[in-house]
């Protein structure tokens, strides 16, 4: 099992990453029983580098502030790349009212439960995937 974090040109000011690492852990195994292997990268960036993979892989041409790739090859392994624009993390923050560390742990989690199969793409699917966002974020944080 392997979950690193990469800063590029960034400060994710992320704490606590082997605490963090065992939770996402749990929680693929929650929604994956089957998983016998899980390798996760975790890349923090900046804007620019995110609208790039942005406009390269997807056609799009926004800002966001997460993008997924699942690499897996087989149903017995997660693989996955999770990009993630800390400046969308900064300004979701003040948007939302809520903490830097709350948006950048609740997109984390964003990013695995999409790796783990939940979408997000309908009304009815955004609604379950942020209340699972919620969960995560209120287990995470009752356990610090």
């Amino acid at each position: 099992m392997a979950i690193r974090y990469y800063e590029q040109e960034v400060n994710a000011k992320l704490t606590a990453k082997r605490r963090l690492s065992s939770f996402l852990e749990a929680l693929v195994h929650k929604h994956l029983p089957d998983i016998k292997s899980i390798q996760l990268n975790f890349i923090f960036c900046q804007d620019a580098y995110l609208l790039q993979i942005n406009q390269q892989y997807l056609n799009h041409d926004t800002f966001t502030d997460i993008i997924t790739f699942d690499l897996s090859e087989n149903k017995t392994s997660l693989q996955g790349e999770i990009y993630i624009s800390i400046e969308r993390i900064q300004e979701n923050a003040t948007r939302f009212d809520t903490t830097y560390a709350h948006e950048l742990h609740r997109v984390i989690f964003h990013g695995v439960l999409h790796l783990c199969g939940f979408k997000d793409k309908s009304a009815k699917d955004k609604t379950t995937m942020q209340a699972m966002e919620n969960d995560c974020l209120n287990n995470y944080f009752s356990q610090a």
